[in-house]
């Protein structure tokens, strides 16, 4: 059987042309950096090529998604991962950016970002909180708490209804909403079963029987679980298989944090990231039953690693006519 190349990879997921030659060049500039000396294959050595994007200008996604596969390709789960980071919410930056001068106007936005700036696409993840952090703060001391908490909730993240729009089907053929609810926990558990069974990560993160049970084990993982009008859900663990197996109550709950804008400021500790900004995980959150109910929905943050919880739990508030959910 012949050699499987990066390029026949490439032409497998349907690129061809300009945009496979691109692919290939910048992945062979990746692979000629990685073999100068002292680069060793890590998710610092990647994210020091991320810079060096960045600094020539190629900082875009179709670049990083090259690199993506690249890793994924020689198997370096490693720099994968740290890879990915950078796609995964990479637009939150100029989201957020954009929405506070939409909802709050120009003369906010540019106080609140004065001497920040806006993080470029491919900001290396552990110098992410530092943009996020005064531009939240200063936001929260200029429209309000409350104000802050509400606007974040809409979500930093690029989520168009067509994403979600298998949600709305699975909701209008379920008997009701724990029906629906019950049915998004048995596709979540399959696919982690999947990940397990095929040796392969669930995004960025491995799958062990330990993971499985744990999921399995937990109601509010992967759906939700309805009591009355609210639905109550907990995100699954970004890295499961080290949170489970962590002592250090401060790494645990680095370990709980998906949020890359927000993970190291747990972990470094040199900053006080407002938890208000955890409504945007909220806001993720509840997207996919806004799509399925067809309706606005507001949620609220229970708990969140970033203030010193041990997991992130959110309550997600159902309109009065929702079949199914009339009951206690």
């Amino acid at each position: 059987m012949p050699k499987q190349t990066f390029h026949n990879v490439l032409q497998s997921l349907g690129l061809t042309g300009e945009e496979l030659e691109a692919s290939l060049a910048v992945a062979r500039r990746f692979k000629s950096y990685l073999n100068e000396p002292g680069h060793t294959p890590s998710a610092e050595t990647a994210w020091a090529f991320s810079r060096l994007l960045i600094e020539a200008g190629d900082n875009t996604r179709a670049n990083y998604m090259a690199l993506i596969r690249y890793c994924r390709f020689i198997k370096n789960d490693e720099m994968f991962v740290a890879l990915l980071e950078l796609v995964d919410g990479g637009e939150v930056g100029d989201n957020l950016h954009r929405m506070v001068g939409e909802r709050f106007g120009a003369e906010i936005r540019d106080e609140v970002f004065a001497g920040v700036g806006v993080a470029p696409y491919g900001t290396p993840s552990p110098e992410k909180p530092a943009y996020v952090q005064p531009v939240i703060q200063r936001l929260q001391r200029r429209v309000g708490a409350d104000v802050c908490s509400e606007f974040l909730s809409a979500c930093l993240r690029d989520l168009p209804d067509e994403y979600f729009l298998p949600e709305r089907e699975k909701f209008q053929q379920a008997a009701d909403i724990d029906s629906y609810l019950r049915h998004r926990k048995e596709e979540f558990v399959a696919e982690l079963e999947a990940c397990l069974g095929e040796h392969r990560l669930f995004y960025a993160q491995e799958i062990t029987q330990d993971v499985l049970d744990f999921v399995r084990g937990d109601p509010e993982i992967g759906a939700g679980r309805r009591e009355g009008k609210v639905v109550y859900e907990t995100k699954i663990p970004y890295m499961t298989r080290k949170y489970l197996a962590e002592a250090d109550p401060t790494l645990k709950r680095y370990y709980a944090c998906h949020c890359p804008w927000a993970r190291d400021a747990i972990k470094k500790g040199d900053m006080q990231l407002a938890e208000t900004f955890c409504q945007c995980s909220g806001g993720f959150h509840k997207r996919p039953l806004e799509v399925a109910l067809e309706r606005p929905l507001k949620v609220k943050v229970l708990e969140s690693a970033l203030k010193g919880d041990m997991r992130c739990r959110f309550a997600i508030y159902l309109p009065e006519e929702v079949p199914g959910a009339d009951s206690h």
